[in-house]
């Protein structure tokens, strides 16, 4: 399934689902961030997906890393809640979601990288090479908020 996102687009469909989702942002020892390219936007990100029934947000952060590269991890705090109503998700079935993730910090904890059905691409990358590569503002902006390292989440 293909999707578009939009962030503060006047042209934007209107949303017509919310679905609890995360994410996680995760550095090896060298201060490097693991990324995929996402089948269904082509756009890079920090591994991440829908929360399933029974699992709790950190257990589906620790699946959805696996699942899309390979590399098992270990939740360690919130970095924020990502709910701007201004953000949208649409998909080709016509579901419009609203955003609404928390974004976790997460260790390495072994595997090796691999891509899957969900990730073209799965790799790590310096902070300075992530101005070149095509990162959605939605996700930009949480990656800039791990790196920031406050004491308190950020929450919309």
């Amino acid at each position: 399934m293909t999707r578009v996102d939009y962030y503060n687009d006047p042209n934007a469909p209107k949303a017509n689902n919310i679905a609890v989702a995360v994410s996680a942002f995760i550095q090896d020892d060298e201060g490097r961030i693991l990324m995929i390219r996402r089948t269904d936007n082509d756009l890079y990100s920090i591994p991440g997906g829908q929360l399933e029934l029974g699992e709790t947000l950190a257990q589906a952060a620790v699946r959805e890393v696996h699942e899309e590269t390979g590399i098992q991890c270990k939740v360690t705090e919130v970095i924020g809640l990502y709910s701007d109503p201004k953000h949208v998700i649409a998909y080709d079935d016509g579901e419009v979601r609203q955003e609404f993730s928390i974004c976790f910090r997460a260790t390495p904890a072994g595997g090796n990288l691999r891509t899957s059905s969900e990730s073209k691409e799965v790799f790590w990358i310096s902070v300075s090479e992530l101005e070149n590569i095509n990162i959605h503002k939605s996700i930009r902006l949480r990656i800039e908020h791990a790196i920031k390292r406050k004491l308190l989440p950020y929450f919309t």
